[in-house]
């Protein structure tokens, strides 16, 4: 009996979700992790928890994660929500998402301080995503919202 009590609960285990904790950081340490002197690749998306087009497009960069797993690409979603909405909004998304991807809630509340500081090309519109490789001296921004064909594209094309 007690084989047959372990199997149900081992079955039981992965549905478990177990999602990333969300790290407050101030403009500092993304400026650090922007300049990283690595030839890690890094995939920063900037998204909220009230744009529809950054929730549609989240699963792909969750796929990537998996799929880059133990390599040297970093898949990093950072949210633009209000700090004050750590508790109350971002963490239960992440959690009811179950995202496994490093998420990092950005506390900036003066977007015109920060956002040519990531990439002057940008408006301030979200989503957002930035493909970094300061090793390769390689840098791609997009300021749109991706099928799951064109992120794969797009990810291909800057790991050649």
């Amino acid at each position: 009996m007690k084989k047959v009590f372990w199997c149900c609960w081992l079955w039981w285990l992965p549905l478990v979700a177990v999602s990333q904790p969300v790290a407050v950081i101030r403009l500092p340490a993304l400026e650090k992790l922007l300049n990283q002197p690595s030839d890690t690749t890094y995939i920063l998306n900037f998204w909220a928890t009230w744009c529809g087009p950054c929730i549609k497009e989240l699963p792909y960069f969750e796929e990537l994660n998996a799929i880059y797993a133990g390599k040297k690409i970093r898949v990093i979603l950072i949210s633009t929500d209000f700090a004050s909405k750590l508790e109350e909004k971002v963490k239960p998304f992440v959690q009811k998402r179950s995202l496994k991807s490093t998420v990092l809630l950005l506390n900036e509340p003066d977007q015109n301080a920060w956002i040519d500081r990531v990439d002057k090309n940008w408006s301030g519109a979200i989503p957002f995503t930035l493909m970094i490789n300061n090793g390769k001296k390689r840098r791609k921004a997009f300021e749109k919202e991706f099928t799951r064909a064109e992120l794969e594209t797009e990810v291909n094309a800057f790991l050649r």
